[in-house]
């Protein structure tokens, strides 16, 4: 006879949740929340219907919420059509994070420095999840350059600081995420085969740098190198980044060196410790 569960009883007066319903969460909070991160995603300006349908909400709950953030600075509408943008106090309250995050502002010299050095565009990022996330970036003062929208997000798999960050995932780690994830083609040269995917990654971890061949983006080079802290453990990775015209194959060989190079001087500045043999 099967097993029949009965739910512990409750006290007077609480209503039992329902089936699939999710506990420990505030209902109002967590889709306040979701609408930040559906407007944070956005490349532009949201209309009410947009929001609605990206949250999966009714368009009345939505403006509630809206309205709700409006009045504390969150988010913003503007615009003939009414579009709905973040707001300044969501970009005051996500400043503090890299704030308490003293070594992203130690990393920063280093970053503008390489950048200064090369001529090309430094970042630098962080693991989250499965993904990798923008977070500090120091611009070149060429024309055609590459930038990146802080938080933003690239995929381990196929970009320099995603590859840099996942190679010094232990193997285990690595092969999970592979078995979760898979290698999704982006362009006609990114990696996809699991094998050649191990093989980058046993490069990288011997040479100590990574290397983006328009992998996430067609026209765009990428060397990068990760930052450890003292368990040896990776922090991030920063990166140079620029078109294709200006990093042929050459050019790279010579900035990996030169990358890792000051990865590795991040790493000692923060009191960490750089696993790699050179």
């Amino acid at each position: 006879m099967p097993h029949r569960f009965t739910p512990p009883p409750t006290r007077r007066g609480r209503t039992p949740a329902k089936p699939g319903a999710v506990t420990g969460q505030v209902q109002s909070l967590t889709r306040g929340l979701s609408i930040l991160e559906a407007l944070g995603k956005a490349e532009g300006g949201l209309t009410l219907t947009d929001v609605a349908q990206r949250v999966g909400l009714a368009p009345s709950t939505a403006h509630r919420l809206l309205a709700t953030l409006e009045k504390m600075g969150y988010v913003f509408q503007a615009g003939d059509l009414g579009l709905w943008y973040v707001g300044l106090q969501a970009f005051t309250v996500g400043s503090s994070f890299l704030a308490s995050r003293d070594w992203v502002a130690q990393s920063h010299p280093y970053m503008r420095r390489l950048m200064e050095q090369v001529g090309e565009t430094a970042n630098l990022a962080i693991l989250d999840g499965t993904e990798a996330v923008f977070i500090d970036q120091v611009q070149c003062r060429e024309t055609m350059r590459t930038i990146v929208r802080l938080g933003s997000r690239v995929p381990l798999h196929a970009s320099g600081v995603g590859k840099a960050i996942f190679a010094t995932l232990p193997d285990e780690q690595i092969d999970a995420i592979l078995k979760v994830k898979g290698l999704p083609r982006i362009t006609d040269t990114t990696i996809t085969s699991p094998e050649t995917m191990w093989a980058s990654l046993r490069v990288i971890r011997q040479r100590g740098f990574s290397f983006d061949d328009e992998e996430h983006l067609v026209g765009t080079r990428c060397v990068a190198s990760p930052i450890y802290d003292e368990h040896a453990e990776s922090l991030g990775a920063i990166s140079l980044a620029g078109p294709v015209s200006r990093l042929p194959d050459a050019r790279i060989r010579q900035l990996g060196p030169v990358v890792a190079h000051t990865a590795e001087e991040i790493t000692r500045k923060l009191g960490g410790r750089w696993p790699h043999p050179f």
